[in-house]
């Protein structure tokens, strides 16, 4: 039987730097993170070979404090703060923020749910992203192409106000709005969603909506993290995780409408324009369905893999084309104690060109040193990881 926690956006706590209780209330912070570094080899990139070495593809290098008050009468107060950083070059990840993975504060009751502020994950990422692999036990080369359905958390969302109500029979809800905090422009970059999800014994349930306006601009809800430049964004999300005796299965379907774009975070600068020649994109349209599986050998050592088919549909003035990509990817990993683990993974991608002549047109597994010069592409990584 498996014991690990499954989920990546949640760090495992391991240390309380303080704990004080009074008669009536109760305190305590507490420090943790993640170390992650990894060899990576890149079959084609640009027509080339390469070798790099990455740091938290799988579990970003992080580390951040959270705490709690007890107010009393099962409520609480919370707060997150939580630092990425590129364990090779000691930079902060997240555009260099000093706490780009997460800043919150907020207020947990136990009958009436949790309202929290600040910088967050969005519901689609808590709810509906564990039911995809990259979402859960394995990261970023896992991921759909050019993360489109941000399952592998690409993005963030500043300025958020999100509610999470309470259990209720295995149901629980989420709730989410994220300011453009912009004086004129209520509705320029800003964010909103919800998702829902039921739990009963190994089975897994999530369903979530994200609609975003003008993403990518200079300020606002989701700035220049953002995956794509565009009038607005919608993702629709469901999946289904079943985990039985040693095994963990899942299904997960997503389709995200990308309105006017005018950029793509993937595309690298060198490649050639975004619009296609002589032309201007009126949206782009993914649907992406992926299969996945983990089985656990022993308490330590698990095998997991994923199928993912992606087809998009890209409109513009000079016609439509319909690209398509098949990824197929492992990841065999062993746990050396409760804290540390090394694994094996790699990935294969092909893709179906629509001859758009743009950069849509190759292989590029997220991940990978650099876009492929041609249709096919593999990456593979060794990394070990370190938790505290």
């Amino acid at each position: 039987m498996y014991a690990r926690t499954w989920g990546k956006s949640g760090g495992l706590l391991f240390m309380a730097l303080v704990a004080s209780g009074a008669a009536h209330a109760q305190s305590s912070v507490t420090l943790y993170g993640k170390i992650e570094d990894g060899l990576n080899y890149t079959s084609n990139a640009r027509g080339q070979s390469a070798y790099q070495l990455e740091s938290g593809y799988d579990y970003g290098s992080r580390w951040g404090l959270k705490g709690s008050e007890d107010l009393g009468g099962g409520t609480h107060a919370i707060f997150q703060i939580e630092n990425g950083f590129d364990v090779n070059t000691g930079r902060n990840s997240q555009g260099g923020r000093e706490f780009g993975r997460q800043a919150w504060v907020g207020i947990a009751s136990d009958q009436y749910g949790t309202l929290t502020l600040g910088r967050q994950y969005d519901p689609s990422v808590d709810m509906f992203s564990p039911t995809t692999a990259n979402g859960n036990w394995t990261g970023y080369i896992f991921a759909h192409p050019y993360d489109n359905d941000n399952t592998d958390y690409s993005f963030r969302a500043n300025n958020a106000v999100k509610y999470v109500s309470p259990t209720y029979r295995g149901f629980s809800a989420e709730a989410m709005y994220a300011f453009s905090n912009q004086a004129g422009g209520f509705a320029d970059n800003r964010l909103y969603g919800f998702a829902a999800q039921y739990v009963h014994g190994g089975l897994t349930v999530a369903a979530s909506y994200l609609k975003l306006n003008h993403p990518g601009t200079t300020s606002g809800a989701v700035s220049d993290d953002s995956t794509f430049s565009a009038s607005s964004q919608q993702n629709i999300g469901v999946g289904v995780n079943y985990a039985f005796a040693d095994w963990l299965l899942g299904i997960a379907y997503s389709h995200v409408d990308v309105y006017d774009p005018t950029a793509n975070a993937y595309f690298t600068s060198d490649g050639g324009s975004t619009q296609p020649a002589g032309g201007t994109w009126h949206a782009w349209k993914f649907d992406n369905v992926e299969v996945n599986a983990l089985y656990h050998f022993t308490h330590a050592l698990y095998l997991g893999g994923a199928y993912t088919y992606t087809q998009a549909n890209l409109t513009s003035n000079v016609g439509s084309f319909r690209p398509k990509w098949h990824q197929v990817s492992l990841k065999l990993n062993y746990d050396l104690s409760s804290r540390t683990s090394v694994y094996l993974e790699g990935a294969w991608q092909h893709a179906v060109s629509a001859h758009t002549g743009t950069q849509f047109d190759y292989a590029n597994i997220p991940g990978s040193a650099d876009i492929s010069s041609g249709e096919n592409q593999m990456i593979y990584r060794i990394a070990i990881i370190h938790g505290f």
